[in-house]
């Protein structure tokens, strides 16, 4: 039998709290954080000396371009094939391929070649930034996304150096290095061309019917969005698409053709219009490839895009605010929330208790969703509108206007006052590129992540004057 001998110098040492467990940092400003980082990695790697053919890059012209290239834009205050060396072209179209495929896929794709596992939280916010409501096989669904893209990018940058490489005015290796950035800019909707100040090329890209079927193809594939490529490609399998792709077609459909429609009508007018002279075939090719442009790439159909018709400026801006799908390469209120917004009004005007479309009702807290959306888009472009007016004497309405939708949309478009711009106007711009690449509601719900206690208090209803 054992006895236990009480010693005098046992102490009881006090039991440490465990400590509280780090709160993960929410999807959404996980999003915010990641594009703000690569925009200072690229800002920093265009400032280099191997990037420019002379002088470095100033901050703010790095700035400018490295988050117009990440929020697939095409607003610049440089002239790339000029003021970038070969690497530096290079590294712009890393950041335009980055920024339109998603920064997230890349690091999924990284972490996967260097044997890490990929978290749950990684997976949220992959699914966040692809548009996906449901992040099952997520990884699956991102290699094949890859796949698609790389297909896509290809197989137009092989249709356009196949066209271009006989072109008198371009070596071989400048229509293999043009094809493959101007294919991957179209599908990324970045708008960024090397045409623009070549010899030979005074008024930017080729304007041949060829160049635009095929740049137009590009743009019109990239601008549907991720959820419905993704959706498009399982349709096999499946046989049904899902509500969201449905109505995206149909959104976008309507779009292009009435684009195409009032562009035709507005630029093809007799003594007024900039195509006025053009064969009636020619205008409705235009029409058509404006008409997808704008909505989010930033190619300009015409030489003399900025002397277009009012008519024509103000359809310009109306689609660029629209923008393109959700977890597409453009920007925008996007379509998703054009058509939530028309599918509530429909179904207020006749009395519906819900939203219906092709016989489903919406999700509860879609059509709020929704109204945010264009509630803050339309603070933000009026403020960024109005600090710009206030800041350039001399500038129009509707030319500011004009640029900033363009930079809100991710698109690119300018009626040559990006070139104007000074610096606190060039930075009015980059935020509002930063904005419209994320999304209105990514970013407010990233500065609202705060830790607190579900409220416990429902306040009495009343009514307001409303109309």
């Amino acid at each position: 039998m054992r006895t236990l001998i009480p010693r005098d110098d046992f102490v009881v040492e006090p039991v440490k709290p465990l400590p509280r467990p780090r709160r993960p940092v929410p999807p959404a400003l996980r999003l915010v954080l990641g594009l703000a980082m690569l925009v200072v990695l690229g800002t920093l790697i265009l400032m280099l000396p191997i990037c420019s053919t002379g002088e470095p890059l100033a901050l703010n012209e790095a700035l400018f371009t490295a988050t117009s290239a990440l929020s697939v834009t095409g607003l610049s205050i440089i002239t790339p094939v000029h003021d970038l060396s070969l690497t530096g072209q290079v590294v712009l179209l890393g950041l335009i391929q980055i920024g339109g495929v998603g920064f997230m896929v890349v690091t999924v794709v990284i972490l996967r070649l260097l044997g890490r596992k990929i978290s749950l939280l990684d997976r949220l916010t992959l699914s966040d930034s692809l548009g996906l409501l449901v992040p099952g096989a997520i990884l699956k669904l991102t290699r094949r996304i890859l796949l698609t893209v790389l297909m896509i990018e290809g197989g137009g940058a092989l249709l356009l150096f196949l066209h271009w490489r006989g072109d008198p005015r371009l070596s071989v290796s400048q229509a293999a290095l043009y094809a493959i950035f101007h294919a991957v800019s179209a599908f990324c909707n970045a708008g960024f061309d090397l045409f623009s100040g070549t010899p030979g090329f005074p008024d930017g890209i080729p304007r041949d019917n060829f160049s635009l079927i095929v740049l137009g193809g590009l743009i019109f594939l990239g601008g549907l969005g991720i959820p419905v490529l993704a959706d498009l490609l399982l349709y096999y399998r499946e046989r049904r698409l899902s509500l969201h792709t449905r109505i995206t077609l149909t959104v976008v459909g309507f779009l292009v053709i009435s684009g195409t429609v009032g562009f035709f009508i507005a630029e093809g007018r007799a003594g007024v219009g900039t195509l006025r002279d053009e064969p009636l075939g020619r205008l409705l090719l235009i029409s058509l490839f404006q008409s997808i442009s704008a909505r989010t790439a930033g190619f300009a159909g015409i030489a003399a895009f900025s002397d277009l018709t009012p008519p024509s400026q103000l359809l310009m801006i109306t689609l660029m605010f629209i923008g393109c799908p959700p977890a597409s390469m453009g920007g925008g209120i996007t379509t998703g929330t054009f058509a939530v917004l028309t599918v509530s009004l429909w179904g207020f005007v006749r009395g519906l208790p819900t939203p219906r479309f092709g016989g489903r009702s919406l999700a509860a807290g879609t059509a709020r969703r929704a109204a945010a959306v264009l509630t803050i888009s339309l603070f933000v472009v009026l403020l960024a509108t109005w600090l710009i007016l206030i800041t350039h004497d001399g500038v129009s309405l509707d030319t500011a206007a004009f640029e900033v939708v363009s930079a809100f949309a991710t698109c690119g478009l300018s009626l040559n006052f990006t070139s104007q711009l000074n610096l606190f106007g060039q930075m009015v711009i980059v935020l509002v590129m930063f904005w419209g690449r994320l999304g209105a509601l990514t970013i407010v719900i990233a500065l609202a992540q705060q830790p607190g206690r579900p409220q416990q208090i429902t306040y009495p209803e009343e009514q307001i004057l409303i109309g």
